[in-house]
């Protein structure tokens, strides 16, 4: 498994994104998109989906010269249409049309469709939180339904639909949520199935309802299914999954989960609040601190060892992997190289496993 160092992670998709047509700026705005997710720990959408995103551009699922356009313009709402082209090129771009209107009305916000795959739904809020104010993001997979199984259900019929939410704090990172309503997110199944390993009890039904911790059951014929989150009170995740089914996808135009099974675009959900519109900024941020504190007063628990701030695992996953390289498992190695001998990119002066 091959250590690769986040810079030179960086190059090598820069240079197959640009081999397949994609402008530099859109291959430098998905590529960081993609690496700052794997330095956070989310491989499932980070490097996995280097080679998946460059099949679908050849397969002409995404058009790699794409750009987003708004579509309706309101002062506290805007609706983009993402171009065809891949989701965080859009969802960027969106992102900061809301934050624009939210400095000057104080909340504002934007929907995203036709569009390919947003990547990691976390890096909107983010984006709007290290701009000093605080984002809330929903994420459906517009039509496509086969992943999640509803409660008391055994059969796929919702996405994994992402919540999350960021909010600055004064030198320090800010808090970040990024969840999914199941109980794990579909590219970490696919993850575990390319390392060979199994998963967590809790996390996968097989065909026939049964409990499962082998990836093959989930990606295999015929398909398990995800669990919503939650475990004896799993209808909390799947009440949440149907609110981002609504707010996603019927409000933003992309449409909900209808039993496709090939996923054409996310629907994005973004709104973003300016502070300074509700409270002095000084009271909300010396609030949150507080708040802080107050919760690491709890004593702690020994069979967890510490307590954490939502969004400290990423950020020190992020400082472990910025120092010591971001770990690929074989097959996705294998496979991005695979994508770069499709398009004929040299890989000699790419790291060796």
């Amino acid at each position: 498994m091959p250590q690769i160092k986040p810079d030179d992670l960086r190059q090598i998709g820069y240079q197959l994104f640009e081999a397949a047509g994609c402008p530099p700026a859109s291959a430098r705005t998905v590529i960081d998109h993609l690496v700052e997710s794997s330095l956070y720990g989310h491989d499932s959408h980070g490097s996995l989906r280097i080679y998946e995103y460059i099949g679908q551009i050849q397969d002409g699922i995404f058009d790699p010269e794409g750009q987003p356009s708004i579509i309706r313009d309101k002062p506290c709402a805007v609706v983009v249409d993402g171009g065809g082209a891949m989701g965080q090129i859009g969802g960027t771009f969106a992102t900061q049309l809301a934050i624009d209107k939210a400095r000057e009305h104080g909340v504002a916000t934007a929907t995203l469709r036709n569009c390919g795959h947003v990547g990691r739904v976390g890096a909107y809020p983010l984006q709007v939180a290290r701009q000093g104010l605080i984002g809330l993001a929903f994420c459906n997979a517009g039509h496509l339904g086969r992943q999640i199984a509803p409660h008391g259900g055994l059969d796929g019929k919702l996405s994994t639909n992402p919540i999350s939410f960021a909010a600055p704090r004064r030198n320090a990172e800010p808090i970040l949520v990024d969840m999914t309503t199941s109980v794990c997110a579909e590219g970490k199944v696919r993850v575990a199935h390319n390392k060979g390993e199994q998963l967590p009890e809790g996390r996968i039904i097989d065909h026939d309802g049964n409990p499962s911790t082998d990836p093959e059951d989930f990606v295999g014929t015929p398909p398990g299914a995800i669990l919503p989150f939650g475990g004896p009170v799993a209808y909390k995740g799947y009440c949440l999954g149907m609110v981002v089914e609504i707010l996603g996808g019927a409000l933003g135009g992309q449409g909900t989960a209808n039993g496709e099974t090939v996923m054409q675009s996310n629907g994005l959900h973004l709104t973003v609040y300016d502070i300074g519109h509700f409270v002095d900024e000084d009271d909300f941020h010396a609030e949150l601190e507080s708040l802080i504190k107050h919760v690491y007063t709890s004593r702690v628990d020994p069979r967890i060892g510490e307590i954490l701030l939502p969004g400290d695992p990423e950020y020190r996953t992020g400082r472990q992997r910025q120092e010591e390289g971001i770990p690929i498992d074989d097959t996705t190695w294998s496979r991005i190289n695979e994508a770069a001998r499709s398009l004929n990119v040299d890989t000699q002066s790419w790291p060796r496993e």
